[in-house]
């Protein structure tokens, strides 16, 4: 576990101030000022408890559906979560090394967290407070760090977008994000700075709550990743020019960070290993944490019992294969019921490279039972699968919502609700060639590191360029939480984008082939209770049909998952509830970090940047960028 437990005491309180104040005496005056939203300060009038169901009883092997008593896994944790007892206390240092060792035996420049990697798994329990201090100790790199599906409750300033909700943090700099978990389950955090995550600057996030069915042992976060020995930004290089047809294939997949050569294991790695203890039932976390590659799951003699889809706790579901992409994540159940022997934990890539392929073309990890060989294979490949990259369906959330089909509008009502996801070819520089260059609405994102959109709010400043590529929702009538916005997200082009919106739980309403009319078709939503999750597999020249309440005020990215894509512009933001947000975050604590990037920017041989700004285009660990333009949507 990272991070002690820090009781939340009015003594403890006053200490952290003290420590702090002491702290800031004898930082280096080049060090950006540290950024404390002071939540330590506000615990002690959170402890009213207000409980989220009958009690319950503790959870344990055969009560997983309980929570320190007062809460279950039917408690709506978007209205209600357990009190705020502790705040986990996190350092992170992030560096670049040139002569880093992989996992596979090769070699290759990498950034990594506490010189580890993956990063280290932080770990909570509903309902606390994260308090994780970023250093970037890189010499030529800002960075951030983005919570993938923490749904940041009136805190988008902690979010870690740069240019959206923060700007970088420059080299040699520090921030501290401090948030609220009010969501339970499985996630990660990853680098928003760029496709600076492909060079090892994620790591898993797990924070522990009830479960919709009962399990021995959590087997913790199984984070599984495409890998690449050139560095992720000159693959991004090649990867955007059309002259290099389709982008570069992985080199290999990794399990836990682990794996081994993909042509020849006599030239570097190991398989990962995994034990099972016979006669239990282990909750296993899968996390797709790769920049490209989506891949079909399976465990040879083995079914899952899925339990959450991305951080949405479900109706226990049996599967004997799942489909994970970029970004996505289960909790499964695994019954070790069988013999006591090793068995392959497949990977399987659609053949025809829609959403990735590799080189590595069995990729596989080793699950073991207690008594088994710990050095022998497996003798059992089973049986191939056909893997597509159709996204996985029919789950159905233990926290129900439902939505009167009445509210869905018709496109007369609502013709910005439409979404397109294009792909067009210019040559911005002719000595390059042709790009691809990826849209949302016709336009490719492309944000402002040195004046991110959270930075305009707190100046009062609504003028913002159009090539942020932002929709300026309506505020819901009376601020009602239960207003509800549809969005149609429209696939123009043949290849599947895993879609990620920052800030929310979806509804998937519907997926389909071909054009979606809303005039027409509506009769092919679910509107009771359908799949949620926070990334959705849109399908090649398909359709998909999402709708979230505008409840967290904030400036929201949606985005595709591929790292080429977003970085070719495949974004899009929603400025949700924008006159509340000021009233909300202390937006002022964004100051002394942009101030310090704005400082270092100039000096830096490697900007300004010229892509997305949500994915940087470098040549190894250097940057190189130049300027999109886009359209700012305001709904009446």
């Amino acid at each position: 576990m990272i991070g002690p437990l820090l009781p939340s005491t009015t003594a403890y309180c006053a200490l952290s101030i003290l420590v702090q104040l002491f702290l800031s005496s004898i930082l280096p005056l080049t060090q950006a000022e540290p950024i404390h939203p002071d939540h330590l300060a506000e615990l002690a009038s959170r402890q009213v408890i207000t409980p989220g169901g009958p009690p319950c009883g503790q959870n344990n092997a055969t009560n997983r559906g309980c929570w320190k008593n007062a809460y279950n896994v039917s408690t709506d944790y978007d209205l209600i979560s357990p009190p705020a007892f502790n705040t986990r206390n996190i350092d992170l240092h992030i560096t670049n090394v040139s002569n880093w060792l992989g996992p596979d035996g090769v070699r290759k420049p990498a950034m990594l967290i506490n010189g580890q990697f993956p990063g280290p798994t932080l770990e909570a329990d509903w309902g606390d407070y994260m308090q994780v201090n970023v250093y970037n100790d890189m010499q030529d790199n800002g960075t951030s760090i983005h919570w993938h599906g923490i749904r940041q409750f009136g805190e988008s300033n902690q979010d870690g977008v740069n240019g959206i909700t923060e700007c970088p943090i420059p080299p040699g700099s520090m921030k501290s994000y401090t948030f609220h978990v009010t969501q339970y389950g499985t996630s990660w955090y990853h680098s928003h700075y760029s496709n600076q995550y492909g060079n090892g600057v994620v790591g898993a996030l797990i924070v522990r709550g009830p479960a919709s069915a009962n399990y021995d042992i959590d087997l913790g976060p199984y984070l599984i990743m495409d890998h690449y020995w050139e560095t992720a930004d000159r693959l991004t290089l090649k990867a955007e020019l059309v002259s290099n047809g389709a982008p570069p294939d992985s080199d290999n997949i990794l399990f836990r960070g682990k794996n081994v050569h993909p042509t020849n294991r006599s030239l570097g790695g190991s398989y990962d290993r995994l034990t099972l203890t016979p006669g239990k039932k282990h909750l296993l976390r899968l996390i797709n944490a790769s920049v490209d590659n989506s891949m079909t799951i399976t465990l040879v003699g083995h079914n899952f019992t899925v339990i959450a889809t991305d951080l949405v706790p479900i109706k226990p579901v049996v599967r004997s294969s799942l489909f994970l992409a970029v970004g996505q994540r289960y909790d499964v159940i695994i019954d070790a019921n069988q013999p006591v022997a090793n068995y392959w934990l497949n990977a399987t890539l659609e053949a025809n490279n829609n959403c990735g392929r590799s080189r590595n073309l069995y990729p596989a990890a080793i699950i073991s039972y207690s008594g088994a060989s710990t050095t022998a294979l497996p003798t059992n490949r089973g049986t191939p699968i056909v893997a597509t990259c159709t996204g996985e369906t029919g789950f159905v959330p233990i926290v129900t919502r439902t939505i009167p089909p009445s509210v869905f509008p018709p496109v007369a009502a609502n013709p910005n609700a439409t979404l397109p996801f294009s792909l067009s070819f210019p040559t911005p520089d002719p000595s390059r060639g042709a790009i691809f260059e990826w849209r949302v609405k016709n336009t490719p994102i492309h944000v402002d590191w040195d004046h991110p959109v959270l930075e305009y709010i707190y100046q009062g400043n609504t003028s913002f360029p159009g090539s942020i590529n932002l929709i300026d929702l309506p505020p819901p009538a009376g601020g009602n939480n239960d207003t509800w916005t549809f969005w149609i997200l429209q696939n123009q082009f043949v290849l599947p984008h895993p879609v990620h919106l920052h800030g929310h739980d979806f509804l998937i309403l519907g997926i389909g082939a071909g054009t979606f009319n809303a005039n027409t078709m509506t009769s092919q939503l679910n509107f009771n209770n359908p799949t949620r999750r926070d990334v959705v597999q849109m399908p090649g020249s398909g359709w998909v049909v999402i709708a979230y309440k505008m409840d967290n005020p904030g400036c929201w990215l949606m985005h595709c998952h591929i790292g080429w894509h977003v970085a070719g512009g495949l974004g899009i933001q929603f400025l949700e509830r924008k006159s509340e947000i000021k009233g909300l975050m202390k937006l002022d604590q964004m100051v002394p970090n942009c101030n310090a990037w704005r400082r270092y920017a100039p000096t830096s041989p490697y900007l300004p940047k010229k892509d997305s700004g949500l994915r940087r285009r470098m040549m190894g660990m250097d940057m190189e960028f130049g300027d999109m333009e886009s359209a700012v949507t305001r709904l009446a």
